[in-house]
């Protein structure tokens, strides 16, 4: 009796491992684990870079490597969705769960040019096509109808986020909205961005999500075609390979205060690395953010080979 009972509590403990393992516990046992690891280059120089703000982690340890007014205040853009996305596949009891658009959920969005995936009021789609649309083309309508339907409204919603972001320490970060539409006192930093994309990349969801280069939804009651939208990074990187290794994925920003943003990660000589930068002004390529994630992951590889 003993040993079946034994049993029966091993099995129970195992499930709910398997259950909890998305929902965050991945990211504790990686973070407890990496804590004991060392990053195979320990500094790192980023200067020469388009970005007034930027931050490399070792992905594995969580340890700073290089640094430019990492923990300054700066205004994070759609790297906001980020957030908005983990906290969503957490919240979600399926990612297949569908989801009518209604017409008060673009309200705002075409007055601040918000970019958007495509959707139609009225419109039905699942979660997980929302999910898709939030992170690779940048749908603001995609984040309202999944913080309206997981917590109400958009300011419930927002609650979450910002709790979400104690939990993880990120101290120089408060959130307004689900879209990273400029608001004054909806802010972070680099170095906290960085900590929440160690954190989302423990999620396979998010993980395969922010991977993806493009995404094709199935048809719906207004797209008998279902729509395919593109990586705002993936559509503007002629070429993810860098010195040792590859980008991986990552989430770009922009409005006029905030600069272009970047939160990216690579993997160089085996190993994983987070880059986040923010406040490149604009240029004539239109993509100093995404330049500078290709100079420092090469210039990370070279060293990592000399190593």
């Amino acid at each position: 009796m003993l040993i079946c009972a034994l049993i029966e509590v091993a099995v129970l403990l195992a499930l709910a491992v398997v259950i909890c393992w998305d929902k965050g516990i991945s990211s504790w046992v990686g973070n407890f684990t990496g804590i004991f690891d060392r990053p195979v280059v320990k500094e790192l120089d980023l200067s020469g870079i388009n970005s007034s703000n930027a931050v490399l982690m070792d992905a594995k340890s969580g340890k700073v490597i290089g640094e430019i007014d990492g923990k300054e205040a700066i205004y994070p853009a759609s790297m906001t969705k980020i957030m908005t996305a983990i906290v969503a596949i957490e919240s979600l009891d399926s990612l297949e769960k569908e989801i009518t658009l209604t017409n008060e959920m673009f309200e705002g969005l075409y007055e601040q040019n918000a970019t958007q995936a495509g959707f139609q009021p009225g419109e039905t789609v699942k979660a997980i096509d929302l999910l898709y649309g939030v992170m690779l083309p940048s749908g603001a309508e995609c984040c309202i109808a999944l913080a309206d339907e997981i917590a109400g409204s958009e300011a419930a919603f927002v609650e979450k986020m910002n709790k979400k972001a104690d939990r993880l320490g990120m101290k120089t970060t408060n959130f307004c909205d689900t879209t990273g539409l400029h608001d004054p006192d909806h802010y972070s930093s680099a170095y906290d961005i960085a900590v929440l994309m160690r954190y989302a990349l423990h999620n396979t969801t998010f993980r395969e999500i922010i991977e993806a280069p493009y995404h094709s939804t199935p048809s719906t009651n207004i797209h008998p075609d279902g729509i395919t939208y593109y990586s705002t990074m993936f559509k503007n990187l002629n070429d993810p390979s860098v010195t040792g290794g590859r980008i991986l994925g990552g989430k770009t920003g922009y409005t006029g205060e905030a600069g272009h943003c970047l939160a990216s990660f690579a993997e160089i000589g085996g190993r994983e690395y987070i880059l986040v930068t923010a406040g490149a002004p604009a240029d004539t390529t239109g993509i100093p953010h995404i330049q500078d994630a290709q100079t420092i992951y090469n210039r990370l590889g070279t060293a990592a080979g000399t190593n």
